[in-house]
């Protein structure tokens, strides 16, 4: 029988974080020692003060359906966050909590992008963001950065990349995979831009803003001339290790928000209603609860920077956030590494899988192709493993 399947999920690639995670869990299940440092999952469990929120919930009987945009008292709680940690002013209705901010990203591509728009991409990216704008039927361009630029684009990128279809333009910061983050100045800059094209819109990605070393994280609808064209996208997931509870949520112009609430009614309804109760406590905790996992990451990033910075070949920069680093190791292009011929990152993370049974993510998922992306959400004893093996690999 030829493939009955739409068009759409023809065009949809997989997810490449996921694909290495599965091969993973595949090679540890055949007995292999694996290390993955795929995933973009911390490895600290969710703190004890949300998981008592939650069981009270549950004593509590929220077991009925959310409402669609989240129960009022934690869109209250988000409004709250909002000014309390970004100086933004948001109301309730302003609001849309879904299921992760995967969910939340999705929406707002879906109620905003057409046929034949156009969606811009700084590049690294986070795979999903070209995916989901596939799936709204959009096209996307890619604004490419390199490590000499810490990964960062230009105003002078931008305005060359902008055309009359462009409708769209993802930020991330701090950015998955690079760790980079734009400063206020950095972002004003690129808003100069932008103010000369009112007809594009801005989906401003913060779900790591928690997690940063040292640097201020700036939100890019503080912008004033910014604000009613921006979409500020969060969640608890990585911040406080609630990746499982898959809570995300926006705040947008009122019409934006609407849209959002229109298009999950008839997808998802409202998200998990013991995640979201266990969400107001995350949020309505002071941000120093969470400084302890904040500075474990740091030691880790230190430790991985200088273990890595000591193999010939890889270029690093420093990332400011996230968890993780982000190597240009191009310098191996065209080498035969154990009967490997590394032409691409994705040869290049094959050989480490295949020879050192080490797990990370080739940058061409990302838009990088000359780089690859490691997760220190791992142990400082795993980690110095694993960097022991790709040494070895690498030999």
């Amino acid at each position: 029988m030829s493939n009955q399947l739409s068009d759409r999920i023809n065009s949809l690639p997989i997810s490449a974080t996921l694909a290495m995670a599965a091969k993973a869990r595949e090679l540890k299940g055949q007995g292999k020692d694996i290390i993955s440092l795929s995933l973009g999952e911390p490895d600290f469990n969710t703190p004890d003060f949300i998981k008592e929120a939650a069981v009270q919930a549950i004593h509590d009987n929220y077991s009925s359906y959310s409402p669609v945009d989240g129960y009022l008292d934690l869109k209250q709680a988000i409004c709250a966050k909002f000014k309390r940690d970004n100086n933004l002013e948001y109301q309730p209705n302003q609001v849309v909590v879904s299921t992760g901010a995967k969910q939340s990203i999705a929406n707002v591509a879906m109620v905003l992008l057409n046929p034949g728009d156009e969606v811009l991409l700084p590049a690294p990216y986070w795979v999903s963001y070209s995916a989901i704008s596939i799936l709204a039927e959009a096209t996307y361009k890619e604004i490419p950065s390199t490590i000499e630029t810490d990964f960062k684009i230009t105003p002078e990128q931008l305005e060359a990349a902008i055309t009359p279809k462009t409708k769209l333009i993802f930020f991330n910061s701090p950015n998955n995979p690079s760790g980079s983050i734009y400063s206020e100045e950095e972002y004003r800059a690129l808003a100069k831009v932008l103010e000369k094209h009112p007809n594009i819109y801005i989906l401003s990605d913060e779900i790591y803003e928690h997690i940063s070393y040292g640097e201020p994280i700036f939100s890019f609808a503080a912008i004033e001339s910014m604000y009613d064209r921006t979409i500020t996208v969060n969640g608890v997931a990585k911040a406080f290790a609630m990746t499982g509870w898959r809570i995300g949520y926006i705040g947008a112009p009122t019409w934006i928000a609407k849209a959002c609430n229109k298009m999950q009614g008839q997808i998802t309804s409202g998200a998990n209603s013991i995640a979201q109760r266990a969400t107001i406590a995350a949020l309505e905790a002071p941000v120093s609860k969470i400084q302890y996992m904040v500075d474990e990451f740091k030691n880790r990033r230190d430790m991985v920077l200088e273990l890595l910075g000591a193999i010939e070949g890889f270029e690093l920069n420093i990332p400011g956030g996230a968890f993780y680093v982000f190597p240009d190791i191009s310098a191996f292009f065209g080498k035969e590494i154990k009967g490997h011929k590394i032409e691409t990152a994705s040869d290049f993370s094959m050989l480490l899988l295949e020879e050192a049974n080490i797990a990370t993510v080739t940058g061409e998922a990302f838009g990088a192709p000359n780089c690859i992306r490691i997760s220190y959400a791992a142990s400082e004893a795993q980690l110095r493993e694993a960097v022991n093996r790709i040494k070895e690999a690498l030999s």
